[in-house]
C-alpha cells in the first residue's frame, strides 16, 4: 500500500528504533531511583531535555516530556489556568483545533469558563484582528495550533503572540505538526508554551513534549508527583524519550530538503488533478506535505475507502475525529455546509513518498472523479 497519511502518523526511523532498543534493554533504571542504573537514565533523560532546548530554541528548564500531544495539550492548559495571576475566566481558542483542545476546552467550560471559538479566514487562519477585538479584560488564555492537519495553514504566531502580550494574555500553540517539518525556532519565542508528538516526525508512539516558559507560573494538575519537576505523573519513558530525541534531530536536520521536495510533490499533485470537479484548499503560508481538498458530489469517506480498496491511503482528517460521522472541524471553521464539509479529504506526504506515488495516486482519484 502506499501511504498519504503521514499528517495521522509516521512510521519509526531505523535509528530512532536502534536508539530506542539500546536504551530499553541497556539503560532501563527508573530515572528517580538512587541507584548507579537510575542515574544513568536520568543523565540521558537531562541530555534529551539539553537537545530539546537546542532544537526549538527555548529554555531546556521549561521542557516536560509527556504521553504525546494529547496530553501535552490538556496538562498545559490546565496547569496555566491553575497557576493565572490574571482574574478572569475568558479563553479564546480557534474552531479548527485539535480534538484534545477542544475537549479541554469543554471541560473547563464545565468549570465555568467562557470560550471564544473564532472561525478562519478564506486563507484558513485566523483574523488577527478579530483575535484582538474578541480580547477582554477577563481573558486569560489563547490557545490556537501552529499548522492546521488539516489543510497545513500556518497561523501568524509571531502576530498572535505580540496581541497576547500586549493585552496580557497567555498564549499557548498546539505546534504537533509544525516541529521536525518547517522551522519553529524564530516562533517558539512568542508563546508561553508549546506541545508536540514524536508520532509526528517518524519517533516512537507514546511520547511528546510539553513547554512552559520557565518565566511562566503554572500548578501541577495532579498534586505531589515526582516526576518531570511535578507536571505529570508516572515513570519515565526513558528509551521512548531518547528515540524521539534522535528522530527530531534528523528531522530538523532535513526540513528545507524535505520542504523543496514536497513542494515539487504538491505541484505536481495540483497539475494533474482534475480541476472542474476538485477544490483544493490553497493557502497564503502554507506547509506543502497537507493537501486538503474537496471532489464535489463525493462524501470523502466514500473516496477515501475507494482509494484504500485500490492500495492508498488516504485520510478524510485528523485521525482523532475518524469515525464520528461529523464533517471536519476545519470544514466548518471554513464556513461551508455539512454536505461540502463532508466531501473533504487529505492528502499528507511524507519523506519516503516518490513522484511515481503522487502520479499514481492522482490517476486513481482522476478515475474515480
Amino acid at each position: 500500500m502506499k501511504y498519504f497519511d503521514h499528517a495521522a502518523t509516521t512510521s519509526l526511523d531505523p535509528d530512532a528504533a536502534s536508539t530506542y532498543v539500546e536504551v530499553a534493554c541497556k539503560y532501563f533504571g527508573n530515572t528517580n531511583s538512587l541507584h548507579d542504573m537510575g542515574d544513568t537514565a536520568s543523565k540521558i533523560i537531562e541530555n534529551c531535555r539539553d537537545e530539546w532546548g537546542r532544537l526549538i530554541n527555548v529554555d531546556k528548564n521549561g521542557i516536560y516530556f509527556t504521553s504525546g500531544g494529547t496530553e501535552s495539550n490538556f496538562l498545559i492548559l490546565q496547569s496555566l489556568l491553575l497557576a493565572s495571576k490574571k482574574e478572569g475566566k475568558h479563553l479564546i481558542t480557534s474552531s479548527a483545533e485539535h480534538a484534545s483542545v477542544h475537549s479541554t476546552m469543554h471541560a473547563l467550560a464545565d468549570k465555568g469558563y467562557e470560550i471564544t471559538y473564532l472561525p478562519l479566514l478564506e486563507t484558513g487562519v485566523i483574523d488577527t484582528q478579530l483575535l484582538e477585538e474578541s480580547i477582554r479584560p477577563d481573558t486569560v488564555l489563547v490557545s490556537i495550533q501552529h499548522v492546521n492537519s488539516e489543510i497545513g495553514a500556518i497561523q501568524p504566531i509571531k502576530e498572535i503572540g505580540a496581541i497576547c502580550k500586549k493585552n496580557d494574555v497567555l498564549f499557548h500553540s498546539d505546534m504537533v505538526q509544525s516541529i521536525g517539518k518547517i522551522e519553529v525556532k524564530e516562533v517558539t519565542q512568542f508563546v508561553d508554551a508549546l506541545s508536540l508528538s514524536s508520532h509526528k516526525f517518524y519517533g516512537p508512539k507514546g511520547v511528546g513534549v510539553a513547554y512552559i516558559n520557565p518565566n511562566t507560573p503554572w500548578m501541577p494538575l495532579l498534586a505531589n508527583g515526582s516526576h518531570e519537576n511535578g507536571f505529570r505523573s508516572g515513570t519515565i519513558n526513558t528509551a521512548g524519550i531518547a528515540s524521539m530525541t534522535v528522530a527530531a534531530q534528523k528531522a530538523c536536520s532535513t526540513i528545507s530538503d524535505n520542504e523543496t521536495k514536497l513542494s515539487q510533490l504538491r505541484k505536481l499533485f495540483t497539475e494533474m488533478i482534475t480541476k472542474e470537479s476538485v477544490t483544493i484548499f490553497e493557502c497564503k503560508d502554507q506547509y506543502p506535505g497537507i493537501i486538503g481538498l474537496r471532489v464535489k458530489g463525493l462524501e470523502g469517506q466514500w473516496l477515501m475507502l475507494e482509494c484504500n480498496r485500490r492500495g492508498f491511503a488516504i485520510s478524510t482528517g485528523s485521525a482523532c475525529q475518524i469515525g464520528k460521522q461529523a464533517p471536519s472541524k476545519t470544514m466548518k471553521a471554513l464556513a461551508l455546509p455539512d454536505g461540502e464539509a463532508k466531501e473533504f479529504i487529505r492528502i499528507s506526504m511524507g519523506r519516503d513518498n516518490t513522484e511515481e506515488d503522487v502520479i499514481d495516486l492522482v490517476n486513481v482519484i482522476n478515475e474515480i472523479v
